[in-house]
């Protein structure tokens, strides 16, 4: 059955809609972070409430992840595996979320591709591969999609991984697209793309961290990601006048952030042991658990909008990965 898409505001009304609901949990500061900045934490109670939605393509029910979500719900997103002779095939998914609402978005030439973020004026970005290798390794080359064409992206370096490693991962509404490149080490160095200038510029973090990717950039130029250091993983909201504020989720082994809206509602996932639980937080509220009932340990949350609606993925009990849509059940 289609899902009954939420009812939606006009571009123009997404400035004055800050602060649409407080997520749980006040902050408090943690220490011993691998990144030098706000350090920010707190005590993880119940999630808000939402409803969830299982969402897919039928040409490949064993596997589907949602990746991102624009204020009109179009939703990004691929099935396949990536293993050899299942490759990724990316899409657009529009409401009211059929199985005749999927749309291929695949960069040509490719072999696979995943559409791994878009805006609210019809830009995409993403990154595709011409192999499709048993091993899993492939060259990865970033791109942007724009009214029908695709260019592809890759940062200025001599100091590649091999084979090279390029995503774009999310784009705003100035066309300002966030991502990452793999050294000739294996560490990921984030970096931001003007689509109109053509402009690189560096994601830079203070603190000891060795591998940074900058997975999602709202409009307000903030940038949120996650940073390594000796293993262990951390998220971070860079705010576009310097701020840093790190953010661990409380007792989690690590912490991965990959979505941010407008109100710098960061979303992503956070491990305990073998679990991985997807989470929110916010400036004022913190952090809050979500898990998809149909995959409690195995969700992740890559994508929020600016009515705080998700999506993401988590994998059933019968071992599909399933593309999860969750809307906020609102008093």
């Amino acid at each position: 059955m289609p899902v009954k898409p939420p009812t939606r505001r006009s571009y123009g009304a997404r400035r004055a809609r800050q602060r649409v609901r407080a997520l749980l949990l006040t902050s408090a500061l943690v220490f011993g972070a691998v990144l030098s900045g706000s350090v920010l934490a707190g005590t993880a109670a119940a999630a808000p409430t939402y409803r969830f939605h299982k969402l897919g393509s039928n040409s490949d029910p064993t596997f589907n992840q949602l990746l991102g979500i624009n204020l009109d719900g179009v939703i990004s997103g691929y099935f396949g595996s990536g293993n050899a002779g299942h490759p990724n095939q990316g899409y657009l998914l529009h409401p009211p979320y059929n199985q005749d609402s999927f749309v291929a978005e695949n960069f040509p030439t490719a072999v696979q591709t995943q559409v791994t973020g878009l805006n609210d004026r019809g830009v995409t970005v993403g990154f595709y591969s011409h192999t499709n290798n048993v091993n899993l390794v492939n060259e990865n080359v970033g791109f942007y999609e724009i009214r029908g064409s695709f260019h592809a992206v890759k940062f200025p370096t001599s100091d590649n991984s091999a084979p090279p490693v390029n995503q774009l991962l999310g784009v705003n509404d100035d066309n300002v697209a966030v991502g990452f490149y793999t050294d000739s080490a294996g560490n990921s160095h984030g970096y931001t793309y003007n689509i109109g200038t053509g402009q690189f510029q560096a994601v830079t973090l203070p603190g000891k961290a060795t591998s940074n990717t900058g997975t999602a950039i709202n409009n307000d130029g903030d940038v949120a990601g996650f940073a390594t250091a000796d293993g262990a993983a951390e998220a971070f909201l860079l705010q576009s006048n310097g701020h840093l504020k790190v953010l661990k989720f409380p007792g989690a082994d690590s912490t991965q952030a990959f979505g941010v809206n407008d109100s710098d509602e960061v979303v992503g996932q956070y491990t305990v042991g073998t679990a991985i639980h997807g989470f929110t937080w916010t400036p004022t509220q913190g952090f809050a658990t979500v898990d998809d009932p149909g995959g409690v340990g195995t969700t992740t949350i890559n994508g929020v909008d600016d009515f705080g609606e998700l999506v993401g993925f988590y994998t059933d009990s019968a071992g599909n990965v399933d593309g999860m849509l969750a809307t906020p059940v609102t008093p």
